[in-house]
């Protein structure tokens, strides 16, 4: 956005017309500290019995949405995550949940050679179903364990003052991402391929 006593000359044609929906629009960052990212992880093995699912909360998440008033059609979205902020949050014997943590950073995520995963939208659409409400479909690619893979997802979207929310799930595969199965708790407890994603996510409006 454009800083105070900043002039737009449109009639000198200096500004692209292309160029002009994104000026427009209004930038969120997201807030960290207000917004929710869980992966739920599917257990198999003996311990799976007594629900040792594992389920990791997501801490150090930033980026941003832009978004127009009332359209779609120029809105992005980025985000990234610090792969070691990735925490398991079971009701567990500290021992397990220790050797459960070690398994998903140094087997599953490998964070320190793959220290960040990406989301960036290439194309959002959907309707707008309420004054500052919109369901839509969010195109983009999942940068994870150093694989680059398209992974759409829907979710909704409450614009309301200066914050924007949106929240919905989508599943992905380990597989997909070069991710070998890992087992940990002394082999009682192995994963499924497929991990579901929760997200109620946070922003607040710039400048």
């Amino acid at each position: 956005m454009y800083g105070e006593g900043a002039v737009v000359n449109l009639a000198t044609d200096k500004l692209d017309r292309m160029t002009l929906p994104n000026l427009l629009a209004t930038r969120y960052a997201i807030d960290s500290g207000g917004s929710q990212l869980t992966v739920r992880a599917f257990a198999t093995g003996f311990l799976s019995v007594f629900g040792h699912n594992p389920v990791i909360s997501i801490r150090a998440l930033t980026g941003q949405a832009d978004l127009a008033d009332g359209t779609l059609a120029h809105a992005a979205l980025h985000v990234t995550v610090k792969a070691a902020s990735l925490t398991i949050e079971n009701d567990i014997n500290d021992k397990d949940r220790g050797e459960m943590q070690r398994a998903m950073q140094a087997e599953v995520l490998e964070s320190d050679e793959f220290p960040e995963i990406t989301y960036a939208a290439s194309r959002i659409s959907g309707n707008m179903i309420g004054e500052g409400q919109f369901s839509v479909v969010v195109e983009g690619e999942l940068a994870l364990h150093g694989v680059a893979r398209s992974e759409p997802f829907s979710a909704r979207v409450f614009v309301t003052g200066d914050l924007l929310r949106a929240s919905g799930e989508f599943a992905v595969r380990m597989s997909d991402y070069q991710i070998k199965p890992v087992s940990a708790v002394g082999g009682g407890l192995k994963l499924k391929d497929e991990l579901k994603i929760t997200f109620d996510v946070v922003a607040r409006k710039q400048g």
